[in-house]
Formats: C-alpha cells, sequence, structure tokens
C-alpha cells in the first residue's frame, strides 16, 4: 500500500434476507457448535422502508506502512517513515495493563464480537503471528459469517480494506484482552449484487445477542448522519429502524461500541469522496445505546513510558467527534451538558488512535503485501477499548452491559479521585478537520476525547465496581 492510500469500500443499506448463523473456527480448527438463525430483514423490524445510506470501515486511508519483514523500534520509525510505531507490549506500558495481568484479569471467560464485511481468510494465522511476535498467547477466533459471503478475491479492493480492518479489530481486541474469546462476524457485501450492508450487520448482531453470544461488541465502521434517507427533512427514521441491535443489546446487559470516527467534526458526505463543510457526526456512534470512542496520540519511548501527555489524534485523520443531530442529551451526560447542550456527545471516551503512533500489526491476506504494517484511526481505539471492558467484565464476574451511567459517574469523581483511572485530555490539541473547525481538549469532558483517557490498573477495577451497582 502507498502512503496515505485513501481507498474507502463501500457500504450501502439495502433489505437483504439474514442469512443462517453459523459459529465456525477459521482455519483448520474444530468447530466447537452450530447455532442457527432464520429470519428476514424485514422479519428483524426494518423492512423495505430503510433505504440506502454509505458506511465504511474508520481504517481505510489510514495505513502508511505496509510489508515490513518485521516491526521497528520508535527510532526507526521516526528515521524511516517519520511517525512513531508501537508495539502491544507499549500499549501495555502506556496503558498500566500489566498489574491487571499478573492479578489474573486477562479477559478470561469473556467474549468480544468484532463486525466486519468479509473478514480475512488469514485472520487466524496473522493473529498466531502477531502474537508469538510478542510473546503473547494467541487465541482461537470463531468465526461466524452472515449471509453468503464471496469467496476471497484479493484484487477486490473493498475487500482488501475490510481485511485490513479486521487485521486491526482483532489483534487490537487481543492485545488487550489476551484471554478473551473473539468472535468475527463476516458480512456478504457482495458489490456484484448491488450492495447490502447496515440492516445485515444489524440482523447479524441481534442474532448473536439473542443466542448469548458476546460480552462486548465492537463497531468500527460507520455513515454520516446527514447521509441517511428522511435527515434533511427532519425524519430520522431511517436510524431509529436500525437500533434494533442496541436495544437487544441494552436487555441482555451486552456492551456496545463503535469508533467515533476519523474526520474530525465532520465526517464522508454520501458518495465517500468528500466532506461536509459544517459539524456533522456519524452513527452508530452518535446512539446513546452505544459507546463512542474517539483517538488519543500518544508519546511513547521503546519502553512504552510517556514522553508527553496524550492529546489529541489529528494527523492522517482526526478523532471524530461532537453533537449528534439525530439524538437529544441522554441523561447520562446531564453532567456536561454545558459542554454538549441539548444534543448527545460524542465521544464518550478514547484511546491511542493516531497514525503518527500507530500500531504495528502483522496480515497476510494480501500476497502481494505480506508482512507487518502500521495502522491507525478509531478503528483502533474502538477494538482497544473493548479488550478494557472484556477486563471489566471478568473483574466484576459478570457482564456490565451499557456502561455509560458508571462510566460518568467515575468521571464526576475523577478530578479528585485517581483511583477512577480516567486520565484527562487537556492539552489544547484539538479535532479540527478538513477546514471544519473542531474542539480543544481541555480541562474535564470536551468533545475530541470525551472524558479523556484511562489507566487501566485503576479504571478497570473502578468500571468494575460501578457496574455492579448498576
Amino acid at each position: 500500500m502507498h502512503p496515505v492510500r485513501r481507498t474507502w469500500p463501500r457500504l450501502a443499506v439495502t433489505t437483504a434476507a439474514a442469512a443462517g448463523l453459523a459459529l465456525t473456527a477459521v482455519a483448520a480448527a474444530p468447530v466447537a457448535g452450530t447455532v442457527t438463525a432464520a429470519g428476514t430483514a424485514g422479519a428483524s423490524g426494518h423492512g423495505a422502508a430503510v433505504p440506502r445510506t454509505a458506511a465504511r470501515p474508520a481504517v481505510a486511508g489510514h495505513q502508511l506502512v505496509r510489508a515490513v519483514g518485521s516491526p521497528l523500534s520508535v527510532e526507526e520509525c521516526r528515521a524511516k517513515w517519520k511517525i512513531a510505531c508501537y508495539t502491544p507490549l507499549q500499549y501495555r506500558e502506556a496503558y498500566d495493563l500489566d498489574p491487571l495481568y499478573r492479578a489474573g484479569v486477562t479477559g478470561k471467560g469473556r467474549t468480544i464480537v468484532i463486525v466486519d464485511s468479509f473478514g480475512s481468510p488469514t485472520v487466524q494465522h496473522d493473529l498466531d503471528v502477531y502474537s508469538r511476535q510478542f510473546g503473547i498467547p494467541s487465541t482461537q477466533v470463531q468465526v461466524v459469517k452472515w449471509g453468503k459471503v464471496p469467496a476471497w478475491d484479493p484484487k477486490n479492493a473493498d475487500m482488501l480494506g475490510w481485511a485490513g480492518e479486521t487485521t486491526l479489530d482483532v489483534e487490537m481486541a487481543h492485545a488487550v484482552a489476551p484471554d478473551a474469546k473473539i468472535v468475527l462476524v463476516e458480512t456478504a457485501v457482495a458489490e456484484t449484487e448491488g450492495t447490502t450492508g447496515l440492516p445485515e450487520m444489524m440482523d447479524a448482531e441481534k442474532a448473536l445477542i439473542d443466542h448469548g453470544i458476546g460480552d462486548v461488541i465492537t463497531q468500527s465502521f460507520g455513515a454520516t448522519e446527514n447521509t441517511f434517507p428522511g435527515f434533511d427533512q427532519g425524519d430520522f427514521s431511517s436510524i431509529r429502524k436500525l437500533r434494533y441491535a442496541f436495544e437487544a443489546a441494552a436487555r441482555n446487559h451486552v456492551t456496545v461500541l463503535a469508533s467515533s470516527g476519523d474526520g474530525g467534526a465532520t465526517d464522508n458526505t454520501a458518495d465517500g469522496t468528500g466532506y461536509y463543510h459544517e459539524r456533522v457526526n456519524s452513527w452508530p456512534s452518535s446512539d446513546p445505546l452505544v459507546t463512542s470512542v474517539g483517538g488519543t496520540q500518544l508519546h511513547l519511548d521503546d519502553a512504552g513510558r510517556r514522553t508527553a501527555p496524550e492529546s489529541v489524534y489529528n494527523d492522517y485523520g482526526a478523532g471524530g467527534g461532537g453533537q449528534s443531530h439525530v439524538f437529544t442529551r441522554p441523561s447520562f451526560q446531564n453532567g456536561v451538558k454545558n459542554v454538549v447542550g441539548e444534543r448527545r456527545g460524542t465521544p464518550d471516551i478514547s484511546m491511542a488512535a493516531a497514525v503518527d503512533g500507530g500500531a504495528w500489526l502483522y496480515s497476510s491476506y494480501d500476497p502481494a503485501a505480506t508482512g507487518w504494517d502500521v495502522s491507525g484511526g478509531t478503528s483502533e481505539s474502538s477494538p482497544l477499548f473493548a479488550g478494557i471492558v472484556a477486563l471489566a467484565d471478568q473483574a466484576a464476574g459478570k457482564r456490565l452491559g451499557d456502561i455509560h451511567e458508571a462510566l460518568y459517574r467515575l468521571y464526576g469523581r475523577s478530578a479528585y479521585d485517581r483511583s477512577t483511572g480516567i486520565v484527562d485530555v487537556n492539552d489544547g490539541t484539538d479535532n479540527s478537520y478538513q477546514g471544519v473547525t473542531g474542539y480543544q481538549a481541555v480541562n474535564g469532558y470536551d468533545m475530541a476525547t470525551g472524558v479523556g483517557t484511562l489507566d487501566a490498573a485503576r479504571f478497570v477495577p473502578a468500571l468494575a465496581r460501578e457496574g455492579r451497582r448498576g
């Protein structure tokens, strides 16, 4: 991949029928069991009235380095590509994860669900290589093929884009919660069929939830609210009809996360080639039933020690954030109404996402570019935080479900109580992007990084305690 390649795999909303749900293990691993779920798009609650809009994986365009022989040091990355590149071992130090691992909090017994179109044909092999490189025990990735997923075609740009997204999601979730189970949902976005999209993803999520599969769901995709039909007329029904999976998650105490996007205070227009000239927001990140995960830039040395406080991700993209035009302020944000006003504000919390400070990944899905890659974007921060939630679920001994109330209670004490583990990002950097003025990282909650970032050794047990209260 050439530097700053901006290809945006497209996903369009249609009303494709839901296929059977088969839970299998990739590669030659044995199948643990099979779950079936019949139904149609209409039966799931959205029906023929749901029209098309565009959605795209957040990783697209945020990969500067491809097919390197082995990971390099921070100094070598800066000399070669003018960016910092980080390993999961550096993340573990930066986010203070090792004390949790020593205490046995590794995500064991918890399941992270990752939703991506097409998936990757080499995801298990690549995770095994990635884990072995850094001395992390690997885990079996189980795959749910939702719909008639087409055969892998390494010449298909959409498939390559989604395979990169899949690789990032799986390896980042595993980096934080090494003993958590991973279920990868591959949806069947076939360009030759006119494409299917968001309803299919929501159908798949709801089917897993209904069958008790998954404690936390991470979504590294989104569509600008303004691109949904009816938006210009103030009719938000096309979004509201897609919320059924999130409503099922709330009923079943499943945590749902989404990347806040990589367009700062703006985001892509419907054709995917440009940006709005005003502040906009994106769904599902903007949904009050979803925890929106924004992006920061880490500043680390080779040991993972911080050389400066985290700042707002703003280099080859910028952490998404701002006011929703669809959803009003939810009650859990009443304490930050001076910032979000009468609207739902995003993000809720942030983790590493900058390309300058990107994550090392291993991939072999593209035979023309096998090796080590560096990726960034909020595609990275959402699965990282999914790992954090899996750790907190294990510590709590139960699913925490919708964590908003617990998160904002912790935030309310964080200014005077370090045991919350919430770390303010307040260095004055911002998420202005593509000529649209964004929001500054200031003291307290802001729409650049939400409540801030975290110290996992404190945050995980604190979130577990608050979640047990809920």
